[in-house]
């Protein structure tokens, strides 16, 4: 009865998993809708999203039968394949929109390719590395467990790499006390969905799949106290936009006021 009620408990947390992790894997849209939008990608980093991406492409090949048992671990297989699916949207996305800083620059067009190619590059060898990952845990390993080691080992460190990806925004929140390029639901749904993983992992006893998330999850937390400290400098709203301080608001005002002042009693020429 105990094993049951734990073995139900195991998979109950695997399909909350399932959820926060689709949450996860959405949040960016909101991020996405903004830089279609804008038609550019401001300050948003796409180092998160690529290795997101080869994180999902190891834990989906992971999952099917030919690295562990049987439908073992289907709930990693679903979840991840679908991530798969979302990241090399956004990363494509960012690819088509990417921008640079100063656009008054004669140089801007060049640059704007070249940081295409960067991204394209990366996005191949990210493509190629999981390729050799599949081959050599086929062709040279012979049984599911030395499979699974292999691959959960390398996953382990493209998870470590997801979970602290975040560290680079999070630099720039203390940086410029402003959370306006880190977004709140991201950093929620990574918090709820490593917390959840690591006790899946946890109770089915894997400890390859709840070894990253021991990371994970003191990672997220930090980005939730970093945005809740600094979120009044600059938020996100609903649409996307960022939501200026009432104090800015009225050294606008005070700003333009005084500038008309300046036009009206301007001595004639």
């Amino acid at each position: 009865m105990n094993q049951e009620m734990e073995h139900s408990l195991w998979f109950g947390i695997g399909v909350l998993g399932n959820a926060t992790s689709l949450l996860l894997y959405a949040a960016p849209v909101l991020t996405f809708s903004r830089v279609i939008r804008k038609r550019s990608t401001e300050e948003f980093s796409c180092v998160p999203y690529i290795i997101a991406l080869l994180n999902c492409l190891i834990y989906t090949w992971y999952g099917l039968p030919i690295v562990s048992k049987e439908w073992e671990n289907f709930p990693v297989v679903t979840i991840n394949g679908l991530g798969v699916v979302l990241e090399f949207t956004f990363i494509l996305i960012y690819i088509l929109f990417t921008s640079n800083k100063n656009k008054a620059e004669s140089s801007i067009h060049l640059n704007h390719s070249c940081l295409q190619m960067k991204l394209v590059a990366t996005l191949v060898a990210v493509v190629l590395a999981f390729n050799a990952i599949a081959v050599v845990s086929t062709f040279m390993l012979h049984d599911h467990h030395h499979r699974k080691m292999f691959v959960g080992s390398i996953g382990l460190v493209a998870s470590v790499a997801m979970y602290g990806s975040p560290l680079v925004a999070m630099r720039r929140v203390i940086m410029t006390k402003s959370v306006e390029f880190m977004p709140f639901y991201l950093s929620l749904f990574s918090f709820l969905a490593s917390s959840l993983w690591m006790a899946y992992g946890l109770l089915g006893h894997d400890l390859i799949l709840a070894s990253p998330n021991l990371a994970g999850s003191p990672l997220g937390l930090l980005q939730l106290l970093l945005y809740c400290k600094y979120r009044k400098r600059g938020v996100m709203g609903g649409g996307g936009e960022q939501v200026v301080s009432n104090w800015e608001d009225l050294e606008s005002n005070r700003d333009d006021n005084s500038n008309q002042s300046k036009l009206i009693f301007k001595a004639p020429v």
